[in-house]
C-alpha cells in the first residue's frame, strides 16, 4: 500500500520507489535474551521470524540499498551473546542483497559500532535518500539536511492501536502519517515480533516528533494486510 507519493508499505518495513530503497526500524536484536535474564522465559525464535519477514520482504522489492533505522541492538549498557551472533548474522545476510547498508543510530546503539566494525561498517545519525531524511526518531536533528528536507521518517515510538471489538481487545502494529512543522512525518513500527509498542489512543508518548497533537495523523494498521484506518481523531472518538 502507498503511504505516500513513490514511497510503499511492505509489511513493517518501507520502500523508496525510486531509489529501490528499503527502511527497516527497531529490530532490537538480543530482546530474548535481556528478557530470559529478568526471569521472562520467552522462546528465541524471534531471530528466526525476522529473518524470514526480512528475506520475504527483500525477494519482493529486490534493494539497491537497505537502511536499518535505529534500535538495531536491544541492551544499552553492554554487547549480549545473542546481539553479536544476530547483529552480525543479519549485516551479512544484507550486505548479501543490496549495493550499501546503511546502520542509522538508535538510542540503544551506543555500542553498536563495535559491532558493525567487525565487518568495516560505521554507524550514522541519519540517511537521506530522495530528499527524504531518515533518522531514529528519539531526538530533534538540527543539521542543515534536516531542515531542507520535505519528509522525515522515523522509528523509536513503536506506534500501536488497540481495536476493541465485544470484549476482545486486540493490539496492532502501525504506521503514522501526519506532519512536523512543515514536513511530512512517517512514523514506522519495530519490526521485532516481541515489541508490540506504545498504544498511541492511551499510553505515553515517546518520540520529541509526536509532542504534539496527533488526531490529524493517519493510521495505517499491519496485519495480515495493511489496512489504512483513517485519522487518529476518528478512532479516539470510536
Amino acid at each position: 500500500m502507498q503511504i505516500s507519493k513513490g514511497i510503499q508499505i511492505k509489511d513493517l518495513a518501507l520502500f523508496i520507489e525510486n531509489s529501490k530503497t528499503l527502511i527497516l526500524g527497531d529490530i532490537h536484536l538480543g530482546y530474548e535474551e535481556a528478557l530470559n535474564k529478568q526471569g521472562i522465559m520467552v522462546p528465541r525464535f524471534q531471530f528466526k521470524d525476522i529473518m524470514e519477514k526480512v528475506e520475504k520482504i527483500i525477494n519482493e522489492v529486490k534493494p539497491s540499498t537497505i537502511i536499518l533505522n535505529g534500535d538495531i541492538k536491544h541492551e544499552f549498557g553492554h554487547i549480549s551473546e545473542q546481539e553479536w551472533r544476530d547483529i552480525l548474522q543479519l549485516i551479512d545476510y544484507l550486505n548479501k542483497n543490496c549495493s550499501e547498508l546503511v546502520l542509522v543510530k538508535g538510542n540503544h546503539d551506543k555500542i553498536t559500532k563495535v559491532i558493525a566494525a567487525k565487518r568495516d561498517m560505521e554507524t550514522v545519525d541519519h540517511y537521506s535518500v530522495d530528499g527524504i531524511y531518515v533518522c531514529h526518531g528519539d531526538f530533534i536533528p538540527t543539521d542543515l539536511e534536516f531542515h531542507s528536507s520535505k519528509l522525515v521518517v522515523i522509528g523509536h515510538e513503536h506506534p500501536a492501536v488497540s481495536l476493541k471489538e465485544g470484549e476482545r481487545v486486540e493490539k496492532y502494529k502501525c504506521f503514522l502519517k501526519g506532519k512536523y512543522n512543515d514536513k511530512e512525518l512517517i512514523v514506522m513500527p519495530s519490526l521485532n515480533p516481541l515489541t508490540e509498542g506504545t498504544d498511541i489512543l492511551q499510553e505515553e508518548i515517546l518520540s520529541p516528533f509526536l509532542e504534539q497533537d496527533l488526531g490529524s495523523f493517519e493510521v495505517f494498521i499491519v496485519s495480515d494486510e495493511v489496512y489504512q484506518f483513517g485519522k487518529l481523531k476518528e478512532l479516539m472518538e470510536k
